[in-house]
C-alpha cells in the first residue's frame, strides 16, 4: 500500500513520473482500417478489436471511424454516425506507420473522399 500511495503522489506532482506509470489512449482503427503496428505495440488482436465493433452493434468495420483503447483497458467504439467533429479523440495519437499506410482507404470513408 506504500508504494501504491508513493507513486500516486509522485504522479501528482512530476510530470515525468506520471508520463511512467500512467498509459495513453492508443487508437486501435481508423476510418475503418485497422492500425496493425498500434495493435501490436498494445498486444491486441484484430479479432479482439472486431469484438469490440460486434458489441457495439455495428457489423461493418468501414461503419466505425474510430476504436480507441483506454487506459482502463476498455474499447472505445465511435462510430462514423457520431463522430461528429471528433472532439473525443482529441490528445488520441494516430500511429501511421509503414504497415497501415500501405492499406487501402475504405469506400466511403473521409480519406476516400480526398479530405
Amino acid at each position: 500500500m506504500t508504494l501504491q500511495f508513493v507513486t500516486a503522489w509522485a504522479s501528482v506532482r512530476f510530470r515525468g513520473v506520471r508520463r511512467l506509470v500512467k498509459a495513453e489512449p492508443t487508437l486501435l482503427l481508423h476510418e475503418g482500417r485497422l492500425l496493425h503496428d498500434a495493435m501490436r505495440d498494445q498486444r491486441v488482436t484484430p479479432d479482439e478489436v472486431r469484438q469490440a465493433i460486434r458489441a457495439q452493434g455495428t457489423g461493418a468495420l468501414e461503419l466505425v471511424h474510430a476504436v480507441v483503447l483506454e487506459t482502463d483497458g476498455s474499447f472505445g467504439v465511435i462510430s462514423r454516425s457520431q463522430y461528429g467533429a471528433g472532439s473525443a479523440v482529441d490528445g488520441v495519437p494516430e500511429r501511421r506507420t509503414r504497415h497501415d499506410v500501405g492499406q487501402q482507404p475504405v469506400p466511403g470513408s473521409s480519406s476516400d473522399c480526398g479530405r
